[in-house]
């Protein structure tokens, strides 16, 4: 067994981002902690693939491409289809897994 420090290693750089880190933790399907700060924001930007959005710890927001925030929180997940506008943030701060991939296979 081998501990793995989920702190986020560097910025969030899309434009208008505020708050937020990332680390990357396997290749393949693109599988990231994001650890959102209170008050912070990662700012509106196209999903690059599929991507599901789980909620490991905290509460926050969520939008999709209608730009409606919607509350999530810890064992709650979202996903977004390749290209979809979407936005996250959270006033009390949140750590999220993000799993990038060309497909996603989800029950219904």
């Amino acid at each position: 067994m081998r501990r793995v420090d989920l702190r986020g290693e560097r910025e969030v750089t899309a434009p208008g981002s505020v708050g937020a880190r990332v680390r990357r933790l396997a290749g393949g399907a693109h599988v990231v902690v994001i650890e959102i700060e209170p008050g912070g924001v990662v700012a509106r930007h196209p999903a690059v693939g599929f991507q599901l959005f789980a909620v490991v710890s905290g509460s926050g927001w969520v939008s999709g491409g209608d730009g409606r925030r919607e509350p999530i929180a810890a064992g709650e997940a979202v996903a977004w289809d390749p290209g979809e506008e979407h936005e996250s943030g959270s006033d009390e701060g949140m750590t999220v897994l993000v799993v990038e991939a060309e497909a996603l296979e989800m029950p219904s």
